[in-house]
């Protein structure tokens, strides 16, 4: 399922309602590149049969929750969400995945499988020589 696009300020950009995919739109995303660079996609969580399952729950929403501060949310001013209800991320650590997780890119490549796009787009700029 799509949930959303990858904005030029490197938040996820969700879209309402979220959308299944074919193989059509897999072949023509993949042709332009790696597609979870540029998509949010969901699937229902497989817990044991995933590796990034703990034993207790999900390894990223942690890792991701250790690396970035979350902004607060009132439970009543959480961002609209299609897929709250069944979010394995929002069932497990609440209001505070809701606030990191339009900040979440995953398949980066190399060894690492989610960033934080805003602190990389951030570092990313602040390195540039000028004229670069």
């Amino acid at each position: 399922m799509l949930l959303g696009v990858v904005a030029p300020d490197g938040r996820v950009a969700f879209i309402q309602p979220p959308t299944r995919i074919d193989a059509a739109f897999v072949e023509r995303a993949r042709s332009l590149g790696r597609p979870e660079r540029r998509f949010r996609f969901s699937s229902p969580c497989v817990e044991t049969a995933c590796p990034q399952w703990t034993g207790a729950g999900c390894g990223v929403v942690d890792h991701v929750l250790e690396e970035i501060t979350p902004t607060s949310f009132a439970a009543t001013a959480l961002p609209a969400c299609a897929i709250r209800r069944w979010c394995r991320w929002h069932a497990q650590r609440g209001a505070a995945a809701c606030a990191v997780c339009p900040r979440v890119i995953a398949d980066t490549g190399g060894t690492m499988t989610y960033v934080d796009s805003i602190r990389d787009a951030e570092s990313a700029s602040a390195t540039m020589a000028p004229g670069t």
